[in-house]
């Protein structure tokens, strides 16, 4: 059963509730450089992204955030380290949320005037506590980093943000141990309504640290835990949010988009199928809202039973193929038309349905 969380307006975005789960990325440009983080956060909208952020080192990247927002068509998040003028600056600059370590900006006084500045305005805080910037007191406390710190650490400066007539919140605690993220995730729900942002922090390469998230992101979610989610991956972003969508789409949490059902290939197989599996996830990328289940498969032998269950799908032979539908095969068509036959009845499959 889902968490129910308390419902936070992240710009023209919501969380929390019944809500969808919301797929976040993060630029890897410098926010100085408008042109390219512009570039970059409109290829990220294409591929789906909901919620960008973008590092906030500097006040020329502060400054940036309003000549970007008036050219991009998602919510703009700053990612806050150490000064709480900057934090100020991007939200005078229109961001939509911030994200910051309270732990990491100081005293009160100048936490105070980050909460103030958000207050006046209605934008949200994202408390965020990372397994490897886990307060000393609570790492000599638990003798490590456990689940029971970071909680504690993050209900902590989340108490600090109330205390000061503040709660308009989110927070994300992440560990780049997946066991320990999920415990901690686990033990946070039940300790807060506030919504929770999920990832497993540096996961690793496109390779791996999609794996490593899919267990990761996969596994809370399953238990109902999560309103937004990132894939932190070593790569292009767009690898991040195309990650998230799968994660989303395995568990059933995200519907209306396309799936592409692959065969892995055996020693029957007489056709590129490692291709056209790879050209017909581009070709359903073209048609997201029909919400098809697209099988490939690389044997016209057991291709139409396996390809049963699925809306629409080819199946490859020696030099030819089946396009199948609803578990019939309706044409066979040269290997090359493989991919137009399927496109074709894409196209038009609104109309006939």
């Amino acid at each position: 059963m889902r968490r129910h969380a308390k419902i936070v307006n992240i710009g023209t975005v919501a969380i929390g509730g019944d809500l969808p789960v919301a797929i976040q990325s993060m630029t890897n440009t410098r926010t100085e450089d408008v042109e390219a983080t512009v570039a970059q956060i409109l290829r990220l909208e294409q591929a789906g992204c909901q919620i960008i952020r973008s590092t906030v080192p500097t006040m020329e990247a502060a400054e940036a955030f309003a000549a970007i927002k008036k050219r991009i068509h998602i919510p703009l998040v700053a990612d806050i380290h150490f000064d709480y003028r900057l934090a100020i600056a991007a939200m005078e600059q229109g961001a939509d949320k911030i994200r910051i370590n309270p732990g990491n900006i100081g005293s009160d006084e100048k936490v105070r005037a980050v909460v103030s500045c958000a207050k006046e305005r209605n934008i949200p805080i994202r408390v965020g506590v990372n397994s490897g910037s886990l307060d000393k007191d609570l790492v000599e406390k638990y003798g490590r980093v456990t689940a029971a710190g970071l909680c504690e650490s993050a209900l902590r400066q989340v108490g600090r943000i109330r205390d000061m007539d503040y709660d308009n919140l989110v927070i994300s605690i992440k560990a780049t141990d997946v066991p320990l993220c999920i415990e901690a995730h686990e033990m946070i729900a039940d300790k807060t309504d506030l919504p929770l942002h999920v990832g497993i922090t540096e996961a690793g390469t496109v390779y791996s640290g999609t794996i490593v998230s899919a267990v990761g992101i996969g596994a809370i979610l399953s238990r109902g835990i999560g309103d937004t989610i990132r894939v932190s991956l070593s790569g292009d972003p767009v690898k991040e949010v195309l990650a998230a969508k799968k994660i989303l789409q395995a568990l059933g949490l995200r519907k209306g988009e396309n799936r592409v059902i692959a065969c892995p290939t055996c020693g029957r197989t007489k056709i590129d199928l490692i291709g056209l599996a790879e050209r017909t996830e581009e070709l359903a990328a073209r048609y997201p809202d029909l919400g098809l289940n697209i099988a490939v498969m690389g044997c016209v032998v057991n291709g139409p039973g396996e390809a049963r269950e699925a809306d629409v799908g080819i199946a490859g032979g020696d030099g030819c193929g089946l396009l199948i539908k609803k578990g019939e095969v309706i044409k066979k068509v040269a290997e090359d038309e493989l991919l137009s036959a399927l496109e074709e009845e894409l196209k038009n499959w609104e109309k006939k349905e």
